[in-house]
């Protein structure tokens, strides 16, 4: 007889408990991200704490509900690093493109 822990394949599941509040706390997150609108926030204050909260939001998602918090380090770091590896890149490309942008205005007007 099969107890409530196991599933066809014969691996575990986790608690219904756990996915009701990483629920609950992505409808926290949510109502928060609407408080930055409701409160009328602006300029960067706004927009870090809507980019915080989406990123919150997206890591509750990934971690929980894509089963990678329960993976193995080489696999996080597979499916991380590249992504990580590309913001950092577009960074770099937006700071050399206000540089470059510098130049062409200070040097032909």
């Amino acid at each position: 007889m099969q107890t409530t822990h196991d599933t066809l394949a014969g691996q575990q599941q986790h608690p219904i408990g756990l996915y009701l509040k990483v629920w609950a706390l992505l409808f926290v997150l949510s109502m928060m991200s609407y408080a930055v609108d409701y409160y009328h926030l602006q300029g960067l204050w706004r927009w870090s704490l809507i980019l915080l909260f989406m990123l919150l939001k997206a890591g509750l998602i990934v971690a929980v509900f894509m089963h990678l918090a329960w993976e193995r380090l080489a696999l996080i770091c597979a499916i991380l690093l590249p992504p990580l590896a590309l913001v950092a890149l577009v960074g770099l490309m937006a700071s050399e493109a206000g540089y470059v942008n510098l130049t062409r205005l200070l040097f032909f007007r």
